[in-house]
């Protein structure tokens, strides 16, 4: 595998050429392997920091990763880790390793990764290091923990949700012997900052797959948004409705364009209905007042996960506004415009479409009206 950004073989070619071992590898290997476009790239190397400091003297440098042998070396603009072979020692604080080794060994280096897809390396000539079975694995679309999964998530328990969110973006099955390993290390959760919990649970929420995800791994995601869990298996007992509050709101959540406003709004937008859970005299299953309910439920879950206060108020507004009639009327919709603006309408519209697509086919008038909206 060749075809590399030149900022890239620039970086390996130099450090070849005064001795060291290089590779480009983890996620930038995994995705070209699988055709996509690395978002960024990371190179490891055999060169001790100070040496790479050395290779690559003249050039713009950041140490912020320094004690744990990695510098950014910034070509045309372009930032690439450059991380030293490099062991872990044990995680005290289920995060962050207490120490590391650096190591003449490429493949001790590989073990230390979080899954067999993020496990391999590319040499210059592009020849693919892969001792751990990731190219299998990409073929079959497998996740996989590099050896014993326990001690990974115990290491990282980030790498819980990471799991979950590969999963979701490339739409991976995990392999049982992780999903169970996760699903018994789910505790460890607790360990995680919100700001990391946040954008991991973002970056999931925006995957291809992020219903089987949800659904297969709610108890999973409840340690870090607990606000799911009443929501997990409530039915909903109203003929409007096909699903449990969960599958409905995962069905919503994919169901909107993947923007983080518009599929937290969606998986959010009725977990205020099982508190607002009523049965009438025929049996039938109603939620008065969940919208305001809901939006003070994730309005709090927002502000506990730290999300930033224009993206906050934004998703709290729609799940407000959610079961709000608007006529397809010139009239009513200005008075909606006026009233929120012209993005937050229109993201209103993607989330009632999406909304009406998670019920009952035979309750499908509500679509007809907001593609009205929509042509007005």
């Amino acid at each position: 595998m060749t075809g590399w950004p030149e900022q890239v073989n620039t970086v390996l070619r130099r450090l070849e050429q005064a001795g060291f071992a290089a590779y480009a590898v983890g996620g930038c290997v995994r995705d070209r392997l699988m055709g996509l476009t690395p978002k960024d790239y990371d190179v490891t190397t055999a060169a001790l920091p100070a040496q790479t400091k050395a290779v690559f003297d003249g050039f713009r440098l950041i140490e912020t990763g320094i004690r744990h042998g990695t510098v950014t070396v910034v070509l045309d603009g372009m930032p690439i880790e450059v991380t030293t072979f490099r062991t872990e020692a044990s995680y005290s604080d289920g995060r962050h390793p207490d120490a590391v080794t650096f190591v003449p060994s490429l493949t001790e280096d590989l073990a230390r990764r979080d899954f067999t897809v993020n496990a391999m390396a590319c040499a210059p000539d592009g020849t693919v290091v892969d001792p751990f079975g990731g190219q299998e694995d990409l073929r079959t679309q497998t996740l996989r923990c590099v050896g014993n999964p326990e001690r990974r998530f115990r290491e990282d328990a980030l790498r819980i949700l990471r799991a979950l969110r590969f999963s979701s973006v490339l739409a991976f099955a995990i392999e049982d012997g992780t999903a169970a390993a996760l699903r018994r290390e789910r505790a460890l959760l607790r360990q995680v900052s919100a700001e990391r919990i946040r954008d991991e649970l973002t970056k999931l929420l925006c995957g291809g797959a992020v219903r089987p995800v949800v659904l297969g791994y709610a108890e999973v995601l409840g340690v870090v948004l607990p606000e799911l869990l009443p929501m997990l298996g409530f039915d909903q007992r109203n003929p409007h409705h096909i699903y449990d509050v969960l599958e409905h709101s995962a069905v919503v959540t994919e169901h909107v364009p993947a923007e983080p406003v518009l599929r937290w709004a969606a998986l959010l937008h009725d977990c205020g209905k099982p508190a607002c859970f009523t049965v009438d005299e025929q049996g039938v299953g109603h939620f008065a007042g969940h919208p305001k309910a809901g939006a003070a439920i994730a309005d709090a879950a927002l502000r506990r996960l730290r999300t930033d206060n224009r993206s906050r108020e934004r998703i709290v507004t729609l799940i407000a506004e959610h079961d709000r009639q608007i006529e397809p009327t010139e009239r009513a919709v200005r008075r909606a415009l006026n009233k929120l603006g012209a993005e937050a309408f229109f993201q209103l519209l993607d989330l009632k479409r999406g909304d009406n697509l998670a019920q009952s086919p035979a309750y499908r008038e509500r679509l007809a009206a907001v593609l009205r909206l929509e042509q007005l």
